[in-house]
Order: C-alpha cells, then sequence, then structure tokens
C-alpha cells in the first residue's frame, strides 16, 4: 500500500493489465532476446514547404519505412510491439506481418492511427495468443479474427465499438479476457458463446444502462462495469465464480441482487448514490469493498465480513464514530480503512486520528497515512 494511496480509479488498470513486450535490451539472452521486439519507429518532423514532387518523395519513402520496420526481426518471433507508431490502416498492411505466423504469440499495436482489421494481415497469425489494439479508431473487426483460436486476451479499448462484435463469441473459443474500456456500446451482448473460457471483462466507460447478457458467462471471475449509466444490481446471480465487481461511477442507489456471489472477494461502489450499506449478508469472503463517494449515513452490516483488509467508506455523510468498534474492531484481517472527508472528521477535529486508532488497534493505514505500530 502507498503511504499517498488515493481513491480507486473507476475504471480497471486494463492499460497495466497489457503491458508492452519486453525490450530488446532487456530480454533473456540468447535465443529469447532474439524472439522479442520492441520496435521504435522514428519519423522526422517536416521542414518548410514542399513541393509536389518533393511530397511523392516523401510517400514513397514513407511506403518503404513501413515495409522495412520488421524487416531486421527473424521469422521466429514471438513478441512484436509498436506502440505508439504512428501508424495507420495501409502501414500496418504493408508490416509484412504473415511472415511471423509460425510463431508470433503477442502483438501490441496500441495508440496508433488503425482504422480498419484487414483480414489478409491478422488470419494467417494462427498462433496469437495476446492481441492490443487499444487507443486506435476501430469500428468493426469483420472476418479479421475468425481464425484467431489460440487468443486469450484481446484489447480494444479507446476505439469506436457501437457493440461487442458477434464475431468474437462465435470464433475466439479460447479467449479469457476482453478489454473494451471507453468505447460507445449501450447493450452487453455477444458474449455467450463465450461462456467456457472468459473470465474477465472490462466494459469500463462506456453507455450501458442495464446489467444485462451476462447470465451464461458462469466462469467469470471479473466484471468491470465503472463510469456508465447502471442504475441497478441485476442479472448477476449464475455468476458465482466472480471474484470482483466494480461497478464504480454509476447510477447505483441500493446494494442488493449480490446474494449468489458468495466467492465474491472485491467490490468496488464508489461514487454512487448509496445511502445505506446492506445486502451483504452471503458475500462473507470479501477482502475489499469500496463505498467512497456516496450518501451513506452511518457504519453499519458489516461485522460479519471476517475476511475483510480493506473498507472505502470516505466521502459519505457518516457523523459519528461510534459504529465503527462494534463494526470493526473484532475483525483481526482489517488492515486499511478510509474514513476522511466525512462530517465526523471535522467534528473530532485532532482526536479523529487518535480514536480511530485506539478503536482498531489491528490498522496498518487510516487514509492515506501509514499506522505507526507501537
Amino acid at each position: 500500500m502507498s503511504e499517498t494511496s488515493a481513491v480507486p480509479d473507476t475504471t480497471s488498470p486494463s492499460a497495466n493489465a497489457t503491458n508492452g513486450a519486453v525490450d530488446a535490451a532487456a530480454a533473456a539472452p540468447g535465443q529469447a532476446r532474439e524472439r522479442n521486439a520492441r520496435v521504435e519507429v522514428v519519423q522526422a518532423p517536416a521542414q518548410g514547404d514542399s513541393s509536389g514532387e518533393e511530397e511523392e518523395e516523401e510517400d514513397a519513402q514513407e511506403d518503404i519505412e513501413d515495409s522495412q520496420i520488421l524487416e531486421d526481426l527473424p521469422d521466429e518471433t514471438e513478441d512484436i510491439d509498436l506502440n505508439h507508431s504512428r501508424l495507420n490502416s495501409a502501414s500496418v498492411d504493408k508490416l509484412g506481418l504473415p511472415r511471423f505466423r509460425e510463431h508470433l504469440k503477442r502483438l501490441c499495436l496500441r495508440q496508433n492511427l488503425i482504422s480498419h482489421i484487414d483480414p489478409a494481415v491478422f488470419t494467417p497469425l494462427t498462433e496469437l495468443e495476446d492481441l492490443d489494439l487499444y487507443d486506435n479508431k476501430i469500428k468493426h473487426v469483420g472476418t479479421a479474427f475468425n481464425s484467431l483460436a489460440k487468443l486469450t486476451s484481446l484489447d480494444l479499448s479507446y476505439n469506436l465499438f457501437k457493440h461487442i462484435p458477434e464475431e468474437l463469441e462465435l470464433h475466439l473459443s479460447s479467449l479469457k479476457t476482453i478489454y473494451f474500456v471507453q468505447n460507445k456500446i449501450s447493450h452487453i451482448r455477444n458474449l455467450s458463446g463465450l461462456a467456457a473460457t472468459l473470465r474477465s471483462i472490462e466494459l469500463g466507460g462506456n453507455r450501458i444502462r442495464k446489467i444485462e447478457g451476462l447470465e451464461a458467462l458462469v466462469n467469470l471471475e471479473e466484471l468491470w462495469l465503472g463510469k456508465n449509466k447502471i442504475t441497478r444490481l441485476e442479472n448477476l446471480s449464475t455468476l458465482k465464480k466472480l471474484r470482483i465487481l466494480s461497478i464504480q461511477s454509476n447510477r447505483i442507489t441500493k446494494i442488493e441482487g449480490l446474494e449468489e456471489l458468495e466467492n465474491l472477494e472485491e467490490l468496488l461502489l464508489s461514487h454512487n448514490g448509496i445511502p445505506r450499506i446492506e445486502g451483504l449478508e452471503k458475500n462473507l469472503k470479501l477482502r475489499m469493498l469500496d463505498l467512497g463517494n456516496n450518501f451513506i449515513e452511518r457504519l453499519e452490516n458489516v461485522s460479519h465480513l471476517t475476511q475483510l483488509e480493506e473498507l472505502w467508506i470516505n466521502d459519505n455523510k457518516i457523523t459519528t464514530l461510534q459504529d465503527v468498534e462494534q463494526q470493526l474492531k473484532h475483525i483481526q484481517t482489517l488492515e486499511t480503512i478510509y474514513l476522511e472527508r466525512n462530517p465526523v472528521q471535522a467534528t473530532e477535529g485532532s482526536a479523529y486520528r487518535r480514536k480511530l486508532i485506539l478503536m482498531l488497534p489491528q490498522l496498518q493505514q487510516l487514509d492515506a497515512t501509514y499506522v505507526k505500530q507501537v
């Protein structure tokens, strides 16, 4: 835990979950070094005005550069990272990616200018396991991914999708993780065909108003729906393996519908409109409960959560510490509590911190500061 920890993000760290490939200089020695490559594409800025002839020469030079970017990599390369390389759809077509078809397992094309996915480029890459197209301009995938039966992770965050492509459930039979952060998706659909393999889906930052279309995903372990327009916790009862449920920054006004989620370990409901802690009677495995930035007036109905490690209840309307000891003192696993920016902090003044530490001697962190162990 950081000494200056902040309220969790409203969406999961998709960007952190899909790290860049190992830089060639830092890769393992020998053969492993050759199979992992991060390619830097450097284009010199234009100087002054160019005549038509000069522009044609520059275009020709760019064509040559696109086709030569991966020229020095061996056919056995397993990992290619072309992050933030100013590549457009035409540039990708000229990279010669099909040459790596027998070995390529991870391809990163994040933060580029790609708008079209060419089947001729992607169909041959049948060994691909991880495909990262974060932050491009893609609206459709068409048939480009239909042969990627070994793909386990797909990141299409920060693109222009209005719906989850049905091609995914029809053809990506090994898919475990999907990221669709910050698109324009309004309905959760076209996922049932992935029920056997899908473990995590990130749909934060979209236009979703209702939790739906998830009933078949009985193996799902992580569901990220932060920063949408969801008004109710519903249609979750079949997700019995769910460990993480994040619905931060929505329009939830009541904690309900979680009775069947007995394996839930992390529940993130900050930045909603919840006035009361309730509905957690069956969620005995909760380790983290985030209810920051709501309208909660009293700390209640958490005393049975004896595996709780972190409780975030900052920025609410709690006016007294009288419930803290009875609700939390016996929870020996509790290490962190955020209670700052409630009215009680101002009411107690300088005694606020001292009283909480005396009530909860097991604490290691109170708000953003570590507790000194005596």
